[in-house]
């Protein structure tokens, strides 16, 4: 017994721990335990009902894409930004000319122009066999079509005014096709001359007037603008559902993609775009909540 106490006292001396004397007094230090919870703060959710309202804004403008003749932001409006940055001759036009019984109307005269700082170009061509006809080295952007077709010693022209598509992504040319339709023969006495007399030899239907807000464009720039739409709508949603996922996980980063979704969406006059920076760089205030354990 006498090896064992003296072996106790030795690892005493080394560890520097004494037994005490005395009576054992714990004391409380008011210090807490805490750990990290995987919810957002009152920050974050509110953060996330911006994003929200974000993909709403996205989800709004894709609708408006997908309905071209009514919405709020018109295809051709869309096409004509592009085509003001658009290369010299970089447009193709084509299409065909039919009569009023859905015929094909042979060597009708296709005439076009264009205002170009301050003088008008011009091109012309005409129809074969088929009605068809193709000009190349067009600027595009707005133009005037004037369709000339002799019949009965008259000359029918028919006037429209024509959006010509610019090029998309890396072509080198952009592609506006066209049918035009001429009016019955009929139509055409029906309208007053030009000077002011009773019998005209050169009869007009101008619908240029009427096209100033919209002109007519070719169709599958539309079914393109239609597909944006959808693209925004999908974003818009799929935003969304990543921040509910994150308001239900609690995960910041989940956020953050959801901010970096909506952005995308765009929104009528890019509102999206600024809501959604927005609520990017507020992600990064967020701090976990953390709770105390009992």
């Amino acid at each position: 017994m006498g090896d064992v106490d003296a072996s106790d006292d030795y690892i005493d001396e080394l560890t520097g721990l004494v037994e005490p004397s005395g009576e054992l007094m714990f004391v409380s230090s008011d210090s807490k335990l805490t750990i990290e919870v995987d919810e957002l703060t009152n920050v974050g959710n509110s953060i996330a009902v911006l994003i929200l309202v974000t993909c709403l804004l996205g989800l709004i403008n894709g609708i408006d894409y997908t309905q071209p003749e009514s919405g709020l932001v018109r295809p051709d409006e869309f096409v004509f930004r592009f085509a003001q940055n658009a290369p010299d001759e970089s447009a193709i036009f084509n299409g065909h000319v039919f009569d009023d019984q859905g015929e094909p109307i042979v060597n009708a005269t296709v005439y076009i122009s264009w205002y170009e700082k301050e003088y008008w170009n011009t091109s012309s061509s005409q129809t074969d066999q088929n009605g068809f006809f193709e000009i190349e080295k067009l600027d595009p952007g707005i133009t005037r079509v004037d369709i000339i077709v002799d019949r009965d010693n008259y000359k029918d022209r028919f006037s429209n005014r024509v959006l010509l598509s610019p090029p998309a992504l890396f072509e080198p040319y952009g592609f506006t096709s066209i049918d035009f339709t001429m009016p019955s023969q009929e139509k055409f006495s029906e309208q007053e001359c030009a000077d002011g007399s009773e019998d005209c030899k050169i009869r007009e239907i101008d619908n240029s007037p009427n096209q100033m807000e919209h002109p007519l464009m070719d169709s599958g720039a539309s079914m393109i603008y239609s597909t944006i739409g959808i693209g925004f709508i999908g974003l818009s949603l799929l935003g969304a559902g990543f921040t509910l996922w994150a308001m239900k996980s609690g995960s910041v980063y989940l956020l953050r993609t959801a901010s970096a979704l909506s952005f995308f969406t765009m929104g009528h006059y890019y509102s999206a775009c600024l809501f959604s920076l927005v609520a990017f760089v507020l992600t990064f205030t967020i701090n976990k909540p953390r709770r105390v354990i009992n």
